[in-house]
C-alpha cells in the first residue's frame, strides 16, 4: 500500500493548535546553519501541538517600524515532532524582514502566525527525487525528515544546489540522514567551489546532462521542486525534456527571493469601469480597473504591497480596508474573522468602488 500523509479529518483537540483561533508563537530556539541562514524555532505558549503536512508554510505577521509585514515561511521541522515547528531563514541583502530575524529575533519573543498553509505535500508514491536550490531547500527538508522519523519505504534522491559548499544548507545533517537511510541518495551541487577547492564532487548549475546522469530512472519519480524562480524554471524544462510527466512534477507556489525584492508580474489592461484606489501610508492614489486586481495595478504603478503567491493563498499582501468594496476570490490566504475585521487580499481583490488602503 503506498504511503500519503493525512491531515486529521476530526476538529482540533483542546491540547492542539487551531489554525482558526490560535496566532500567537514564542521563540524557544535560535541556531545558526549557515554564515548567513537561521533557524529558528517556535512553540505555543499554551503548549499546544502542531499538526501539519510536510511541505506547508506558516504566514508570520510583524510590526516593524510601524508597518505591518507579512511573510511566508516553510515548516522545515518534522511533522512527527508536534511540540515545536521551525523556520529556516536566509539573510538577504536589503530584505527587510530577513534582517529583522536575524538580528532581533530570540528566544522568548512573541510573534504571529497564520497557518499551516499550502498544497506542497507530497502525494501518493515511492519513487521521488527532492529538488532544490537556495533556501528552497526548507519544505523538502522537511519531508525527508519525516521519512527518517517514520521510516516510510521511499526511494527518494535528495539533490540541492547552492552558490558555494559553504551555502549548502543542512549540509552535515542530510549527510548523516544519507547514511542513516538506505533508500535515500543525496546530491550537492554547488555553482562554484570558492573556499573549498577540494570539493569531491561536480559544480555548476542543474542541466539536461547533470540530472540525466545523476537521476537515470527520473522519468519514473515524482519530483518535488523548490527554489528561486529561475531555478524552478529550468527544472521543470529540464524534467518535463527527460521523460517527466507535468502530472508529477511539483512545485512550491511562492519565491522567497521575490517576497523581499517584491517581484511580481502584472497583466495588461482590460477595459472596464475605472475606480480611484488610494493607499494612505504612501500617500499615492492609482487608477484601477474593475477587471483588475487591486494589487497587479499597484505593483504596475509602483506601489510597494509585499506580495508572493498572486492568487489568494499565502496572505502575504493582507491589507486594511478603510474604505469601498471589493469583490475578493481567495484560496484560504485570509481568515473569516480578518475579513469581518476590514482586511482583504489585494492579490485577489478587483474594486467594485472606489477604495482608501491602510498601506
Amino acid at each position: 500500500m503506498d504511503f500519503k500523509p493525512q491531515a486529521s479529518t476530526a476538529g482540533p483537540s483542546p491540547a492542539d493548535w487551531n489554525p482558526d483561533a490560535d496566532d500567537t508563537l514564542i521563540c524557544v530556539d535560535v541556531h545558526q546553519e549557515t554564515h548567513d541562514v537561521k533557524t529558528f524555532t517556535f512553540a505555543s505558549p499554551d503548549g499546544r501541538q502542531f499538526g501539519f503536512l510536510a511541505g506547508q508554510y506558516f504566514l508570520f505577521d510583524l510590526e516593524l517600524g510601524g508597518d505591518a509585514e507579512s511573510r511566508c515561511y516553510s515548516v522545515s521541522s518534522s511533522p512527527c515532532r508536534k511540540n515545536a515547528i521551525s523556520i529556516t531563514v536566509k539573510r538577504v541583502p536589503g530584505g527587510k524582514v530577513s534582517n529583522w530575524l536575524h538580528d532581533n529575533l530570540s528566544p522568548g519573543v512573541h510573534v504571529r502566525a497564520n497557518g499551516p498553509l499550502g498544497r506542497f505535500v507530497r502525494p501518493s508514491g515511492r519513487k521521488f527525487l527532492f529538488l532544490s536550490g537556495g533556501s528552497g531547500i526548507t519544505p523538502v527538508m522537511s519531508m525527508v525528515r519525516e521519512l527518517a522519523d517514520t521510516s516510510e519505504p521511499a526511494d527518494a534522491v535528495f539533490m540541492h544546489a547552492g552558490r558555494t559548499p559553504k551555502d549548502l544548507i543542512f549540509r552535515e545533517e542530510l549527510a548523516y540522514l544519507a547514511n542513516k537511510l538506505k533508500a535515500l541518495r543525496l546530491h550537492f551541487l554547488p555553482e562554484e567551489v570558492a573556499g573549498e577547492r577540494n570539493w569531491p564532487g561536480l559544480s555548476g548549475r542543474i542541466s539536461r546532462e547533470f540530472l540525466g546522469l545523476a537521476v537515470p530512472d527520473l522519468a519514473q519519480r515524482i519530483v518535488m521542486c523548490c527554489g528561486p524562480a529561475p531555478f524552478m524554471a529550468a527544472a521543470r524544462r529540464i524534467t518535463a525534456e527527460l521523460g517527466v510527466p507535468s502530472s508529477n512534477y511539483i512545485e512550491e507556489s511562492f519565491d522567497a527571493a521575490a517576497l523581499e525584492e517584491d517581484v511580481l508580474p502584472v497583466s495588461d489592461p482590460v477595459e472596464s469601469a475605472t475606480f480611484k484606489v488610494e493607499f494612505s501610508k504612501q500617500s499615492r492614489t492609482i487608477d484601477v480597473s474593475g477587471e483588475q486586481t487591486v494589487l497587479s495595478c499597484a505593483k504596475k504603478s509602483g506601489v510597494r504591497i509585499p506580495s508572493s503567491c498572486a492568487n489568494g493563498l499565502c496572505g502575504t499582501c493582507k491589507s486594511k480596508l478603510v474604505s469601498g468594496t471589493v469583490d475578493m476570490k481567495h484560496s484560504g490566504g485570509i481568515r473569516q474573522r480578518e475579513i469581518d475585521a476590514g482586511f482583504f487580499l489585494p492579490c485577489c481583490s478587483k474594486p467594485l468602488s472606489d477604495l482608501v488602503i491602510d498601506r
